[in-house]
């Protein structure tokens, strides 16, 4: 199965030129102004990381989302290593992916030799993405209801009224979170899930020991303990999305969905913008079922101008 995703800057620099310094990469949804990483002590390199450090890790995504009592928290390298579990929760079945969405679930699934399946076909397991990715819609808890449901909030941390955290006690239910996006530290693979006990603890035993290094045991802890950088950082997601939609309404294109952290614009051709950003080394997305679809991540600091005088 076909797994495109954003933040292919080798393979633009093969087609286009230019050093990885030269290019803009708008093609993620990660925040482009990451939290700050401070100092990390020796031992979160040095020492393997022990029982204390994982609960305090947990203990702070319990209280920062809410985590009702009877869900457990599991942290994990990052969502994708998750992703690529979950189909082995239960016998291989029928799962239903409400698309066009982010392609690693299917492909996940595939792999484990379960069917895509349509929405009447009562299936086994399925799977939302909320809010999705790209379109930006937010599903609620009647979505549910496979034996396996899956709920994937990558993005969710830009509204957090809007998450279906309060579900994750209800069987065969697992939240998913993102540490990549809404903190913007992709490359620090930190991902969580959520869900009963029976189920957290079968990931667990996949995931197998010490699967999250010590820096991003103690790293997560220190941001997850921050909500006053969370705040601020809403706010920030909020305005500078308004401003992008500025521009590109400006540039003739229509706001069709996203959220905070990335933007679906309809284009009249979607491969004519992606190739003259591209040459003036701006990478934006585009997706291979839609020829009129492009989506852009937020700028920051001077590459809001070079945005602007591409457009």
């Amino acid at each position: 199965m076909n797994r495109d995703h954003g933040g292919g800057i080798d393979a633009a620099r093969a087609r286009f030129g230019g050093a990885r310094a030269d290019w803009l990469d708008l093609s993620t949804g990660i925040n482009p102004r990451p939290y700050p990483l401070g100092d990390l002590t020796a031992a979160g390199w040095s020492v393997l990381p022990d029982r204390e450090a994982t609960l305090a890790l947990e203990r702070a995504a319990r209280a920062f989302w809410r985590v009702p009592e009877g869900a457990m928290v599991l942290a994990a390298p990052g969502a994708s290593s998750l992703i690529a579990r979950l189909p082995g929760l239960r016998p291989v079945g029928r799962v239903h992916i409400p698309g066009p969405t982010y392609n690693e679930h299917a492909a996940s699934f595939a792999a484990h030799g379960w069917e895509l399946s349509d929405a009447g076909e009562d299936p086994q397991a399925r799977v939302i993405v909320h809010p999705n990715n790209p379109t930006g819609r937010f599903y609620g808890a009647g979505d549910l209801g496979a034996p396996l449901s899956v709920i994937d909030e990558s993005f969710c941390d830009v509204a957090p009224e809007r998450s279906l955290v309060a579900e994750a006690v209800r069987p065969g239910v697992i939240v998913l979170k993102s540490f990549g996006k809404f903190w913007g530290l992709a490359g620090l693979r930190l991902g969580f899930a959520i869900g009963p006990a029976d189920l957290i603890a079968r990931l667990a035993e996949m995931l197998g020991p010490w699967p999250v290094s010590g820096p991003a045991l103690e790293l997560g802890t220190r941001a997850l303990n921050d909500p006053d950088w969370a705040r601020l950082t809403r706010v920030r997601l909020n305005e500078d999305a308004a401003r992008l939609d500025a521009l590109l309404r400006r540039a003739g294109a229509e706001i069709a969905g996203g959220c905070p952290l990335f933007r679906l614009a309809r284009v009249q051709s979607a491969r004519e913008w992606h190739e003259r950003l591209a040459e003036r080394r701006i990478l934006v997305r585009v997706f291979p079922w839609a020829d009129d679809l492009v989506r852009l991540g937020l700028p920051d600091g001077a590459g809001w101008a070079r945005l602007e005088a591409a457009l």
